[in-house]
């Protein structure tokens, strides 16, 4: 596919970036969406921290900026500027990478996030990539920022450089990934009085009022055009119940906002090469696919039945994730059916100690595994036959999309991107890829595992079923391409905004 006209430059920002930080699910999608531009044509880079723990033995980069001052604002007897450096690398296969460098606030921290000065450090990311393209010889046509930790970049660049004859010239987006998340302080039982409408000016690095502002709904209000990662999350943040305190603004800055479905690496999630799978398999061979779920129930310490239905979780322990559900029906399921449940993924420890007492009554049917893990997933994926996923709310999901990569059907709910990327079994068509329910009701959920496990005692409706799942078309090259159209809507709010002379 051809790149847009308009668009060859971009400049992805975040907070994390795979493979050289990854906590969450943005790591990926930076990672991925910047390759996949690439592959249009388009010449895109990603910006992030430096953090300690990326080993500059593993990845060689080159100093490409030193001693570059941010400027802080003025608060008595704290510095006026922070002096990083900026480094490249360019793994193989990915985009070229931009890395701030400063001692402080990354290069001595042992986590991306949960640090009281967290405001500070982010505020300093956002103002350190323009000061950087200041700078720089290479000027995109666009700034891409995710989420609340790069929401003063929009901010920044309407303000601060509204004047810069570089600078004013380039429009931001703005990505929420999820909108729950939106900084330090407890946005939901804010005072008026601590209330930031997002409009006043940014405050000084080393001045309190930071953070007390919202990252967030400054990115929102500020950037030429904004998105989330599914069509159907873009609507439900528009009203009270998913929008986080910020429906109102979001409602009135709708004919700005889009939604993206996000895409998964074929490449890399591919059952047919997949080098962690104990047997590759693909449409046409899922007869193959029972070596995996073999060798899955071997390493949980399961019994070794390919016949048994195979449950499972992959992901964070999140009331977000719907856990409350799954345990619900988990219980009765494994009492009274036979089948049996795999868990890999860290979190809250009262969802563990519910896994350790769901292991310890039922010791040869749970097999779990909380924590992170990247290798157990492709087994999972390859090995389980449904995966569970009643979400209360989910940006995009991407879990399910993995899944279905590997024929693992998924259950959800309706909500988000997993109401826009599962559709719903129709055993009379043969259509569909999952099983699907609206409420957030443990009734609704049973019945929809009930019903997964009577169509797979169906052999050839299953295997119909896993076929569609596989075959469905969530890649990156996809949402790219959506992307690249996004970016020509922003260019075009961009100017309109030079002509009126308006924020939004």
């Amino acid at each position: 596919m051809a790149k847009s006209n308009s668009i060859s430059k971009v400049l992805i920002v975040g907070a994390e970036v795979s493979p050289y930080a990854s906590v969450g699910g943005q790591a990926r999608v930076l990672s991925y969406l910047s390759k996949a531009l690439r592959e249009l044509g388009v010449d895109a880079r990603v910006f992030m921290p430096k953090f300690g723990f990326i080993d500059e033995k593993e990845y060689k980069m080159e100093l490409v900026h030193k001693n570059l001052a941010v400027p802080t604002g003025h608060v008595k007897n704290r510095p006026k500027e922070l002096i990083c450096n900026v480094k490249s690398y360019t793994l193989e296969g990915y985009a070229p990478t931009y890395f701030l460098e400063n001692m402080e606030y990354y290069e001595k921290r042992a986590n991306v996030y949960g640090y009281s000065d967290d405001p500070i450090r982010w505020a300093l990311l956002s103002r350190g990539v323009l000061e950087f393209l200041r700078k720089s010889d290479w000027v995109p046509d666009i700034i891409h920022a995710n989420d609340w930790h790069t929401g003063l970049i929009p901010n920044f660049l309407k303000t601060v450089y509204e004047d810069d004859i570089k600078l004013s010239n380039i429009p931001s987006v703005f990505t929420i990934h999820n909108l729950a998340f939106q900084g330090n302080f407890d946005h939901k039982n804010v005072s008026e009085m601590e209330f930031d409408d997002g409009r006043s000016v940014i405050s000084a690095f080393f001045n309190k009022r930071l953070k007390m502002q919202n990252f967030m709904r400054r990115g929102i209000i500020y950037a030429s055009a904004v998105n989330t990662v599914s069509e159907t999350y873009s609507r439900e943040i528009l009203t009270p119940e998913y929008g986080e305190r910020l429906d109102n603004l979001l409602m009135e800055l709708r004919s700005k906002l889009f939604g993206i479905v996000n895409g998964i690496d074929y490449s890399e999630f591919d059952p047919q090469t997949d080098k962690f799978l104990a047997k590759n398999y693909n449409p046409s061979t899922l007869k193959s696919r029972a070596l995996n779920k073999t060798a899955l129930q071997k390493e949980f310490g399961l019994a070794e039945d390919s016949s048994i239905p195979v449950l499972a979780y992959e992901g964070r322990l999140d009331l977000q994730k719907g856990l409350d559900l799954i345990f619900a029906v988990l219980w009765p399921l494994l009492r009274d059916f036979n089948v049996q449940f795999v868990q890999v993924g860290g979190g809250s420890g009262h969802y563990v100690e519910i896994l350790k007492k769901l292991k310890a009554v039922f010791p040869e049917k749970v097999g779990i595994h909380p924590l992170p893990n990247f290798t157990l997933p492709r087994l999972i994926f390859a090995g389980a036959d449904i995966m569970l996923m009643p979400s209360r709310f989910e940006p995009c999901g991407i879990v399910q999309l993995e899944a279905m990569r590997y024929g693992c059907i998924p259950i959800v709910r309706a909500t988000g991107g997993l109401g826009d990327t599962v559709k719903d079994f129709n055993p009379d068509t043969k259509e569909g890829t999952g099983f699907v329910f609206k409420g957030y009701d443990k009734w609704q959920f049973f019945a929809q595992v009930v019903r997964a496990l009577e169509t797979y005692r169906h052999k050839e409706i299953w295997k119909k079923l896993q076929v569609n799942a596989m075959k469905s078309d969530f890649s990156w090259e996809k949402s790219a391409a959506e992307y690249l159209k996004f970016y020509e809507k922003a260019l075009y709010f961009h100017s309109l905004e030079a002509v009126s002379g308006d924020i939004v």
